[in-house]
Parts: structure tokens; sequence; C-alpha cells
């Protein structure tokens, strides 16, 4: 299993009316957090892009346990539970505040895919081999 933790300040243009961030955003807290976590294997996504590959989202959960609110600061917790095998990939986060309050469950599914012609790959080999040690028996 790989996993790492994430921490975004709440900002005033997140909130809504109610002084609550906007559903909207955790979308990108999600992001945010993925490309984080690779970056700490010592890969980046613009080092993915750069070998032709990007991973589009194609399907995203979220569950709104209690919110967040201005000025939190928020530790996302990324994990991935087990390795890929084709052209999916699966991470799972969880937002906690700085009280250590679970706030919100996110799960999202992104495909390995050519850059241009959109058709289905696999993992590259570079981050395959930074991951394989999370997950080796």
């Amino acid at each position: 299993m790989f996993n790492t933790e994430t921490f975004i300040r709440v900002r005033y243009a997140e909130t809504d009316q109610m002084n609550v961030v906007y559903y909207g955003n955790y979308a990108q807290y999600f992001e945010v957090a993925r490309a984080e976590s690779i970056r700490n294997l010592g890969f980046t996504y613009k080092e993915m892009e750069a070998a032709g590959v990007m991973m589009p989202v194609v399907e995203m959960q979220t569950k709104y346990l209690r919110p967040a609110h201005y000025d939190d600061l928020l530790t996302i917790k990324t994990i991935m539970r087990e390795m890929p095998v084709d052209h999916k990939i699966r991470f799972e986060h969880e937002v906690y505040n700085q009280e250590k309050k679970l706030l919100t469950l996110g799960k999202v599914v992104l495909y390995f895919v050519k850059m241009g012609s959109f058709e289905k790959t696999v993992m590259p080999e570079s981050l395959r081999s930074l991951l394989q040690t999370f997950f080796s028996e």
C-alpha cells in the first residue's frame, strides 16, 4: 500500500456564503494531493506528460461527512491500496481538519492514455518501478 499526506489551507475564495468549503473544490484538493503523492515518489506528472502519457479522471466519488471552513488546515491522505495492472489507477482520499476530524472521503479512478490519441496505455515504467517497492510481498 502506498500513502502520503498533503496539507492545504482553505482560502476564503474556496468557501460559500455559509463559510463552508464549496463542494466542487474537493476535486481540486484531490488533484493537488495526487500530484504531490507522485512527486513524493521522485516522479512528476510533468515528466509523465513528457513521456507522452496523460491521466484523465474517469470516475470520482465524494462523501461529505463534516464541513471544512475558511482558514482550516486540511490534511489530505492519499492512498493507493493496489498496484495498477492495466490502464487504470485508483486513489482514495481522506480529508481531515486540524483537529484530526475526518471531513470528507473520496475515490478517484484515472486512466493512463497516450497524449493526442487518448488510446489507453499502461503506467510509465519509471513510475511503476518507484511504486513497486510499496506493493512487494
